[in-house]
């Protein structure tokens, strides 16, 4: 396994970590959890990511059991608030009222006495920032959280908030959380640059477009026990870009992964994995096959010319909107 520090922070994260989203605690049986978080941690997963609004708290209480079954120390977890906990408008947001009630919850459904990355999961337009920035470094003070981040903030939210701590002497936020696959390169546009400018880290979640990506998915065929095909699991599925213009593009994917003797669900990842600014992609798993799959992607290495090619098939990086040229990370614009 190889690590990539968080940002400016001390830690060093799997390049591949494991995510709970729709599987532990709601889509699988504790078990099969348990088993495949074992073999993620076997293969050099250092980094448990969950959040207290999947299912309510039920996901982070399997990740507690399961973190009492070994060494506390090797192993970095991740978890998040803002969602709502109850069907009463009072228990979501990012209130130090919300966020201090939220975190000793976590705590108690995580069996663990601190909380190494604690994330605001979406940014609450309806609390000023300034107290959920001192919220968390509050958090950090009485010990219960490490180290905060953010998931799914715009670039200005994030420099505001790095800003506001700055002028305080307060804790930075060390990581963001957004969604990023070939798919979904919104990231690319902005926040990506400003996360690598002011030293955050970033872990992104659904690198695999729950699955699509994998090239489990034809025209012909929709596997049985895949996650569009369930009930539970299939309640974000983003069915609708399975159309014949993506069953094409991931044909010409799969093509180039076999000539370069890797999976497409290994192709995805390292392609994410060859942008600098991203520390870890967070991978679900069903099955411990999956968890062997996705982890397999440390052993493979993307050439910038093999980037292109994807790209190429991709069509489909950022642009200006007036006159269509390459616009985002890594493209450096001069003048008008």
């Amino acid at each position: 396994m190889n690590y990539r520090k968080l940002g400016n922070s001390g830690l060093s994260i799997s390049e591949i970590s494991f995510g709970t989203w729709l599987t532990v605690g709601f889509g699988v049986e504790k078990q099969i959890a348990f088993d495949c978080m074992k073999k993620a941690l076997e293969l050099g997963v250092n980094f448990i990511d969950t959040a207290d609004i999947y299912n309510r708290g039920e996901s982070e209480k399997v990740v507690g059991e399961f973190l009492r079954t070994i060494n506390r120390e090797e192993i970095i977890v991740g978890t998040k608030a803002f969602g709502p906990m109850t069907d009463n408008w009072m228990t979501q947001g990012l209130s130090i009222r919300h966020l201090r009630n939220a975190c000793e919850a976590s705590l108690q459904r995580l069996k663990t006495d601190y909380i190494d990355l604690y994330q605001c999961h979406r940014y609450d337009v309806e609390t000023p920032l300034e107290e959920t920035c001192y919220a968390m470094n509050n958090l950090i003070e009485r010990g219960y959280i490490l180290h905060w981040g953010v998931s799914q903030w715009t670039a200005v939210q994030i420099i505001n908030a790095v800003r506001i701590c700055e002028k305080n002497g307060w804790r930075k936020p060390v990581s963001n959380q957004p969604i990023y696959n070939m798919l979904n390169r919104s990231l690319e546009t902005d926040v990506m640059d400003v996360c690598h400018a002011e030293g955050l880290g970033i872990v992104v979640y659904s690198p695999l477009a729950q699955g699509l990506l994998s090239g489990k998915y034809t025209k012909e065929n929709i596997p049985s026990d895949s996650r569009a095909a369930s009930e539970l699991m299939n309640t974000y599925f983003p069915g609708k870009r399975m159309n014949d213009e993506f069953f094409d593009k991931m044909d010409a994917l799969k093509k180039l992964a076999d000539n370069w003797n890797m999976s497409m669900s290994n192709l995805a990842l390292r392609w994410i994995l060859h942008r600098t600014p991203i520390t870890s992609a967070i991978t679900g798993a069903s099955r411990v096959s999956q968890v062997e799959e996705n982890i397999k992607t440390i052993n493979t290495i993307l050439t910038n010319e093999q980037v292109e090619q994807i790209d190429l098939i991709l069509d489909n990086a950022p642009v200006d909107q007036y006159n269509g040229t390459r616009v985002g990370w890594g493209i450096v614009k001069k003048g008008y």
